[in-house]
């Protein structure tokens, strides 16, 4: 029984022994699986590591690449478009006559140096768009029997005639006829008199045997705007926009039967527009426009073609008392005989035209020009010396007697009487584009003050008024293209 008994007790132990070693044994597998799949973690977890790294690196070299090539392209701008450069050095010339011109303007002015950015300070910051609305306007009810004022046309008189052809004047042999002709300074500097004379303003031909200066028209166009007593124009080249009816529901019978709607274009446009389901009726209209379409456009750049019928109203419809001019990004939502009423009639002048709605000096207007590469800035600068040299100032909106509200103005929309000295300061206007820039802002004040200084005698009833009664009368739009500056 003892043995038995200590045979059965060494046999439990040899039993515990053997569950110990085969429960280590377990432990140790367990262990070695739970080191083997820890291992294999940290591999895992490096290699997603080094893939996160990696694309870090390369978002980095992206971003600085961007940075560097922006970098880059903006020093490229700055040496094509240097705020700082010798007039004489790189500017945009439109023709051999314009360098002679404005080789002369640099030798009698004496002016050594483009203006530079640092002499207007550091652009303003850019910053979020001002919203714009109308204001009211305080129409007529009613257009029906609108006749003119029996006193209204007392404004200053004189006869005004224009140059209608050059012939060649020297044996240089750079002679080239021009529309805007060749104007030299002292008929320059004599054309701001308002006396008797003969004035440049458009429209100007060459000897017998030089072909056109361009703006060509139909005769039967030619026929029908010499009949108008009032119009109301627009134009669009260069396909630049869609075309923009009057609302005819808000334009009186009265208006319809007694004013000339006419839409100025080219061939390319009216071929666009067509193709668009824009096409002149039997009686060549489109609605309220009559269409006239115009050839052998003037210039190449669009915007001074358009410059043509906006200025030049009174060459193009030579018997018309009043004229509108209305952009095309703008469809006109008023009556045109209530408009002439308001801003002519009441207010007694002879030309209206609204003020900028943001801003109101010719220094910020060059800014704005530049900063937005509007045009040649060696142009630009050029030009605005010439004017700086000749009397202009800043605009100081704390001096109660400037003499207009505003040095810039919103040019979209003009109203005007055909008095002796509307149609010369739309002379002088013109002329001041065909020899500089197109940009008819930077040249208003300066043409409006000249003109007021050398006739203290004989006033120049111009009225400014709001941007917002501008937008009163008008829906505005987009232009579809925008023509790239020279």
């Amino acid at each position: 029984m003892a043995l038995y008994r200590n045979n059965g007790e060494l046999l439990t132990e040899r039993r515990g022994i053997i569950d110990a070693v085969v429960h280590s044994l377990g432990k140790s597998d367990h262990g070695s699986r739970i080191l083997r799949r820890g291992r294999r973690l940290g591999r895992i977890t490096k290699h997603r590591l080094s893939r996160w790294l990696l694309l870090l690196t390369a978002l980095f070299s992206v971003y600085f690449t961007v940075c560097g090539l922006k970098m880059f392209i903006h020093a490229k701008m700055e040496s094509r478009f240097p705020a700082t450069h010798s007039i004489r050095e790189g500017l945009n010339l439109h023709s051999k006559h314009e360098e002679l011109n404005l080789h002369s303007i640099h030798k009698e002015l004496n002016l050594q140096e483009t203006v530079s950015l640092s002499e207007f300070g550091k652009p303003p910051p850019k910053s979020k768009r001002r919203k714009h609305f109308p204001c009211e306007v305080e129409f007529l009810k009613s257009a029906d029997g609108l006749a003119e004022p029996k006193n209204y046309m007392n404004f200053t008189w004189f006869s005004l005639d224009y140059v209608k052809q050059e012939g060649k004047t020297s044996d240089s042999g750079l002679f080239e006829p021009r529309f805007g002709g060749h104007q030299t300074l002292e008929e320059r500097e004599k054309s701001f008199y308002a006396k008797n004379q003969m004035v440049h303003c458009g429209f100007v031909k060459g000897s017998p045997g030089y072909s056109s200066t361009g703006f060509d028209l139909d005769e039967k166009d030619k026929a029908y705007m010499s009949k108008c007593k009032i119009a109301v124009s627009s134009c669009i080249f260069g396909s630049s926009d869609f075309l923009r009816r009057p609302t005819s529901r808000l334009i009186s019978q009265y208006s319809k039967n007694n004013v000339c709607f006419v839409m100025f274009l080219d061939e390319q446009t009216l071929s666009k527009l067509s193709s668009e389901g824009n096409s002149p009726d039997e009686r060549g209209h489109i609605g309220l426009w009559k269409v006239v379409v115009v050839k052998n456009l003037p210039y190449k750049d669009m915007r001074r073609t358009g410059k043509v019928p906006k200025f030049l109203a009174h060459r193009l419809f030579p018997n018309s008392r009043y004229s509108i001019w209305l952009d095309s990004k703008m469809r006109l939502n008023a009556d045109p005989m209530l408009i002439i009423e308001y801003f002519l009639w009441r207010r007694n002048a002879e030309f209206a035209i609204s003020n900028h709605y943001d801003r109101h000096c010719v220094w910020d207007e060059v800014l704005q020009n530049k900063r937005l590469n509007k045009y040649n800035h060696t142009a630009i600068d050029q030009q605005f010396k010439v004017y700086q040299s000749d009397g202009l100032t800043k605009f100081d909106p704390s001096n109660p007697n400037n003499p207009l509200p505003s040095y810039v103005p919103e040019g979209s929309l003009i109203i005007r009487a055909h008095t002796p000295m509307s149609n010369l300061f739309s002379c002088l206007w013109f002329n001041e584009v065909d020899r500089f820039t197109s940009r008819d802002q930077l040249s208003f004040a300066y043409t409006y003050l000249k003109l007021r200084r050398m006739n203290p005698e004989r006033p120049f009833q111009l009225y400014m008024f709001k941007d917002c009664e501008r937008r009163a009368l008008v829906k505005l739009f987009q232009h579809r293209t925008i023509p790239s500056p020279p």
